[in-house]
């Protein structure tokens, strides 16, 4: 008996047919293909009710996510947090429906918007 009507739902998973075949292949070319997808990430996660959850993931390294967040806080005027994951690195978590407003504040920070992906319903 298969009940799959109870499969949880992966926010992560639309991340595209490249990833999902770089995460299949060795080390040496896991990190050629990291070098080539360097995107950011924007998607919106559905809490309860009309509450939504803003993440962002895939940040370059030269970025300080503490200062971007506190940014982000001040400029969207909502509270906000990261989040350490094993697989992601560090992601950030805002409050409400930002997803816009983070790809316009990124793109004018100087990171290309080929690079920036926003996801979402």
């Amino acid at each position: 008996m298969s009940i799959q009507n109870l499969a949880s739902y992966d926010p992560f998973a639309d991340v595209g047919e490249e990833q999902r075949v770089a995460e299949a292949a060795p080390v040496e070319e896991k990190k050629k293909a990291s070098q080539v997808n360097n995107y950011v990430h924007i998607r919106i996660q559905q809490r309860n009710g009309r509450k939504t959850l803003t993440t962002l993931q895939g940040l370059p390294k030269e970025y300080d996510a503490k200062k971007l967040l506190k940014a982000f806080k001040k400029e969207f005027a909502c509270n906000g947090t990261i989040v350490e994951d094993e697989e992601l690195g560090k992601v950030i978590q805002l409050q409400g429906d930002q997803r816009q407003k983070i790809s316009m504040f990124l793109i004018e920070e100087g990171i290309p918007k080929q690079d920036v992906k926003v996801h979402g319903f």
